[in-house]
């Protein structure tokens, strides 16, 4: 259950986050919405050049998740993103569900119809 629930209903950016988060409901895992941010890179100044904020963070099981739709030919940002962060923090844990996972884990708990919009082609796996 969202610890967020209680005081306000987080806004997602994308709504599939959402029905991750029905998921996780669904299932009593607490969770929390980008709750936090992890300065990655920074300027000469010092000031917080890249950042990350993982989209969900599970404190049960002390785990962030990373949810993306992106193509595997776009996701190299991203990629770069998680490898810096174990980089700087090797004791986070990050799991990146990329859009094949999304796709078979929405098609697993009864959510097709968003699945549909992320199915893509083969070439795209």
């Amino acid at each position: 259950m969202s610890e967020q629930s209680q005081t306000q209903t987080p806004v997602f950016s994308h709504p599939l986050e959402e029905e991750f988060a029905r998921i996780l409901d669904y299932y009593g895992i607490r969770w929390e919405y980008e709750p936090h941010t992890f300065p990655l890179e920074w300027n000469e100044l010092g000031q917080v050049a890249v950042a990350f904020s993982p989209d969900f963070y599970l404190p049960d099981q002390d785990l962030y998740i990373e949810l993306t739709t992106l193509r595997p030919k776009l996701i190299r940002h991203k990629n770069r993103k998680l490898r810096r962060m174990a980089e700087l923090y090797p004791n986070i844990n990050v799991k990146l569900f990329n859009r094949k996972d999304l796709r078979d884990m929405m098609v697993k708990y009864g959510v097709d119809h968003h699945a549909e919009p992320i199915m893509g082609t083969d070439a795209q796996e």
